[in-house]
């Protein structure tokens, strides 16, 4: 629902820094790569029951890397594997930090962890579902930021997820109550993309 908001908000930022990392030779992919490395080091913290603050610094900063990519990829020229590994790493980056709080405390969060890991399996198959019928029939947007893929509006989107992550990192102890409600919140948005598919696709 924040991304269209949050994308005017640092994509000048970010292009200028993309265009700065490009121009000493970094690539879209090493940018891509270090994101995904920061957010799993923020797993591991939590996995080990590490305060939240050192979890949320590298949360924080894979999500830098996760928008910079793409100002990279645009200063050096994109390539379909370049879009096609951000997305790979966004799935492993979110399915890391709910089964960081799970590993930390299985009986407390183990349930609502694993409810948690279903929406965002299920949303994800909207999200990609949508993408790929879209590119079929030569839709395109940009009301996310120039993307490699198809990206549909919802309810809840990058932003607020990386929200909700945050708060859990400061607030480990109220993971389960938190986890069952952003779930069935994504649940709502994938059934919101399930009819706007029903209303596009057919």
């Amino acid at each position: 629902m924040l991304d269209g908001w949050m994308r005017g908000v640092i994509d000048p930022v970010l292009g200028r820094m993309g265009k700065s990392l490009a121009e000493k030779g970094v690539t879209a992919d090493a940018v891509t790569l270090t994101g995904l490395g920061l957010g799993l080091a923020a797993a591991l913290v939590l996995a080990l029951g590490g305060p939240g603050w050192a979890a949320a610094l590298p949360l924080m900063a894979s999500r830098v890397a996760d928008g910079l990519d793409g100002a990279v990829a645009r200063a050096r020229g994109k390539t379909d594997f370049g879009g096609y590994l951000d997305i790979v790493c966004d799935f492993v980056f979110y399915a890391a930090i709910p089964m960081a709080f799970v590993l930390r405390d299985p009986e407390a969060n183990g349930v609502a962890g694993a409810f948690l890991l279903a929406a965002f399996y299920i949303n994800g198959s909207t999200f990609l579902g949508y993408a790929v019928l879209a590119e079929k029939r030569g839709m395109q947007t940009r009301s996310r930021g120039e993307k490699s893929l198809y990206f549909t509006a919802g309810l809840l989107e990058g932003t607020e997820t990386i929200v909700f992550f945050l708060i859990l990192c400061l607030l480990p102890w109220a993971f389960a109550p938190l986890a069952w409600g952003f779930a069935a919140l994504c649940l709502v948005t994938a059934l919101s993309r399930v009819l706007l598919a029903a209303r596009t696709f057919r």
